[in-house]
């Protein structure tokens, strides 16, 4: 289901809360050559905004339709037929507005990375699910979102623990930011189920889900993405 279209931009505000090290003060620490380029080519990126004019971005909006639905034809990029992925309308560039060019970028990585995954995730596979379920690609809106604002991404450089492991992990693996965002995606997903949750819940079990990513991003022994805990939750 698909709510009304304050659903999304009350939940990038809610769910923007700023979080440093576990003393709660700003954490300061020197970036290697290697990290400085990683995070820069990162915030580069998000501030990318979605162009629904830009072949690129129409192109890439197109291909994510077909991963979703492959045996399905698009009738336009303007269509009714968005909303069975869980846009709030006919025209998914007005949901981009709010995480721009980097949250689709999100969604095809998840759909072309760990497919399985992804498809469990739209169609709502598996455990017992809510009668109002959350929107698919609203809540994967939601999900960049709260990763930008969970690792200090819109700032010079990280000052919490999480947001400093994370650049680490980011020079280990240029491709952390997008896995990252699946491993989020199915842990919120679970975390959705295992609190039996429902359509105004979402922000509820988004916040749990943060808490759970920055406890993992915070342990001594994770040094690049795949060490994660939560990472055995996607399918490969």
């Amino acid at each position: 289901m698909v709510g009304p279209r304050s659903w999304i931009t009350g939940l990038f505000y809610r769910s923007g809360n700023k979080r440093h090290g576990s003393s709660g003060k700003n954490i300061d620490f020197t970036l290697t050559p290697l990290q400085e380029e990683r995070l820069q080519k990162l915030q580069q990126r998000l501030e990318v905004p979605y162009d629904e004019t830009c072949r690129d971005h129409q192109e890439a909006l197109k291909a994510l339709w077909d991963a979703a639905f492959p045996d399905t034809d698009l009738s336009g990029l303007i269509s009714e037929q968005w909303k069975e992925m869980g846009w709030q309308g006919p025209n998914p560039a007005t949901d981009f507005r709010g995480c721009g060019f980097t949250a689709l970028e999100n969604l095809l990585f998840f759909a072309r990375n760990y497919p399985e995954s992804f498809q469990r995730l739209l169609c709502k596979r598996g455990g017992t699910r809510a009668m109002w379920e959350y929107p698919f690609a609203v809540a994967g809106i939601n999900v960049s979102f709260m990763l930008i604002k969970m690792l200090d991404l819109l700032s010079e450089r990280p000052r919490s623990i999480p947001g400093m492991n994370f650049v680490r992990i980011l020079s280990e693996d240029e491709d952390a930011f997008d896995v990252l965002y699946c491993i989020s995606f199915v842990m919120m997903d679970a975390q959705w189920l295992a609190m039996r949750a429902s359509y105004m819940e979402f922000n509820e079990v988004l916040q749990t889900t943060r808490i759970q990513i920055e406890r993992e991003l915070s342990l001594e022994d994770v040094h690049r993405i795949r060490d994660l805990p939560a990472h055995n939750l996607l399918d490969q």
